[in-house]
């Protein structure tokens, strides 16, 4: 979809139809699916997904459903450029939904992670000695081994 740039998410729509602000939307036709613009004012703006990216719709029936559940009603359909053989091919990637969501899941853990290092490189109170931090934690599995000695 290369009508705009600029996108909405669910929640901004939601907010734009909750004020009766939306004027229209345009469905229009790729490969792969079906993406919608929203008309607001004079400012058009494609529904973006969770991730940021313009999202697109498989089915049309389902994206028809969500602009009817938002209460969109009203709507102009572009097929000009839909590809209903692309949409096939993506079908039968089986797995893809899954290897998307451990991308995601890996990228959240890089950041997290990236941020747990940031934190301790920023930290300013004084590193602990290696010899230091080996003890206490050898104390620690032998309190631990102990324990679990005395359970048996």
């Amino acid at each position: 979809m290369a009508i705009t740039r600029d996108t909405i998410d669910h929640v901004t729509l939601s907010r734009l139809v909750e004020a009766n602000a939306v004027n229209g939307a345009n469905i229009i036709g790729q490969a792969g699916g079906w993406g919608v613009v929203i008309k607001y004012g004079m400012t058009e703006r494609a529904l973006a997904a969770k991730r940021g990216t313009v999202r697109v719709f498989r089915k049309f029936e389902t994206l028809v459903g969500y602009l009817k559940e938002m209460g969109v009603a009203k709507f102009q359909v572009d097929a000009t450029d839909y590809d209903s053989a692309a949409l096939k091919l993506s079908r039968s990637n089986v797995g893809a939904g899954e290897r998307m969501k451990a991308a995601h899941e890996a990228a959240a853990y890089n950041k997290w992670f990236r941020a747990q290092v940031q934190a301790s490189l920023d930290d300013p109170r004084p590193s602990i000695p290696d010899a230091t931090v080996k003890k206490h934690f050898a104390a620690k599995r032998k309190a631990v081994e102990k324990q679990i000695k005395a359970a048996a």
